[in-house]
């Protein structure tokens, strides 16, 4: 009844704007989820779901599929920008956060293939980039986060996010390490794996990615007891989030160790990366499904 009243008192004009803003926003929504679709679909018919091919193919293709992607990434920034800064708060929810890690790996992702060669993870990224468009609408945030004015939080979502982002990308990368040593020595292959650098490149790759998200994410867990500390006047409490977030943090400290000291590669580390990728989705994204979804706190 009160939101009824409130949409009486508005005027036409205001409610053509807000109706404006609503029809704007779930067509972004969409074009973004349709986008991203129809990018996958044809990087799977093209690349994986292809035998081996010629490698002369035009550059001009290769160039046109590396742009596409810009499109709906913008949409989907557009809308995200939308969702989470919205009634002058910080909406942060469960939709709004994997569906922001997802686009900041989609990014990411598209800056690095202009240094390195890793189409093959864009087949990958663009078909969960078109779920994760629209889990903000299947999943709105609750109510907007506390203390958002704070410099030291703001500083803890942005570097939690490319944190996740990168080790994201370090699960996928090694998704498809994984792939390409199960095909390595079979007669036809995809040929989106015969463009792809040799495995021992991947792998360095995979490391240094692991690195910089290894350390986004040890400043993640400084941050967020400093951000604790600042707000609260106590220590972070030690919960299931804090739980999973360290164990982890030691995951991805023992891989790097062991990378280091005793030469830890190929499926050891593909083990170890996607054991820490897991266990960090249960301490985030986890976390949250139990609190918004199943307990709707």
């Amino acid at each position: 009844m009160p939101l009824k009243k409130n949409w009486c008192k508005l005027g036409t004009r205001s409610r053509f704007n807000l109706q404006y803003q609503f029809m704007s926003g779930i067509l972004a929504y969409l074009a973004a989820f349709l986008l991203y679709g129809l990018i996958g679909w044809h990087l799977w018919r093209t690349k994986w779901n292809a035998s081996r091919q010629s490698h002369n193919t035009p550059i001009l293709a290769a160039e046109w599929e590396r742009y596409a992607i810009l499109l709906p990434l913008i949409l989907h920034g557009f809308t995200l920008y939308q969702s989470i800064f919205s009634d002058g708060g910080l909406s942060f929810g469960l939709g709004n956060a994997v569906s922001s890690i997802v686009w900041l790996t989609a990014l990411i992702y598209w800056l690095s293939s202009f240094f390195y060669r890793i189409e093959g993870l864009q087949t990958l990224v663009a078909p969960v980039a078109a779920v994760a468009v629209l889990l903000p609408l299947a999943f709105p945030s609750l109510r907007p986060l506390a203390n958002t004015e704070l410099p030291a939080f703001k500083a803890h979502i942005l570097i939690a996010m490319l944190a996740y982002s990168l080790l994201t990308i370090a699960a996928l990368h090694a998704l498809m390490m994984a792939v390409v040593e199960r095909r390595l020595h079979q007669p036809t292959k995809p040929s989106v794996l015969t463009n792809l650098p040799p495995l021992l490149d991947m792998e360095r790759l995979l490391f240094r990615v692991i690195w910089v998200g290894f350390i986004l994410l040890t400043l993640t867990l400084i941050s967020g007891v400093m951000f604790s500390e600042e707000v609260f006047g106590q220590p972070l409490k030690f919960t299931h989030k804090t739980l999973f977030g360290l164990v982890s943090w030691g995951i991805f400290a023992a891989l790097l160790a062991g990378r280091q000291l005793y030469g830890w590669r190929g499926r050891i580390a593909i083990r170890w990366t996607l054991t820490g990728f897991v266990i960090l989705l249960l301490a985030y994204i986890g976390s949250k499904f139990v609190i918004e979804v199943i307990l709707q706190r």
